[in-house]
């Protein structure tokens, strides 16, 4: 893969969100870190990304919601989501709206990475479809 992504990381949790953009960014990807929902909102208003990793559970604006108004205003991102609380249901629904998968919180380094550079080449292809 030549170009790497530009990720958007969504978080309420300070210190994971903090150390996960620090090995993103070893890892040489471009990241920016918000830790709301509505932060996320105002950041992908301003600014073009190519994946989304997504909490399921914030205060104010959960996962769900954001997960939600990210596809109907900014449809082109694709949105990993990342949880610690999962169930059959929320993956069936967070599929429903739009996510390209969802991980377990915590999740080794690698697995996050794997699955960051499979959403993108699934973003480009995307994009190459007549």
């Amino acid at each position: 893969m030549t170009a790497l992504p530009k990720i958007l990381l969504v978080d309420d949790e300070e210190r994971f969100r903090t150390n996960l953009a620090k090995m993103l960014a070893a890892e040489g990807f471009e990241v920016t870190a918000v830790g709301s929902g509505l932060d996320a909102l105002e950041e992908l208003d301003l600014h073009a990304y190519d994946v989304i990793l997504l909490d399921m559970r914030m205060p104010d604006m959960d996962g769900f919601t954001t997960l939600a108004a990210i596809k109907v205003r900014h449809p082109d991102p694709e949105v990993i989501i990342l949880t610690g609380h999962a169930s059959v249901d929320a993956a069936a629904e967070i599929i429903r709206l739009g996510a390209y998968e969802f991980l377990l919180k915590p999740c080794p380094i690698e697995e996050v990475v794997a699955k960051i550079e499979t959403a993108f080449e699934r973003k480009l292809a995307r994009q190459e479809k007549p």
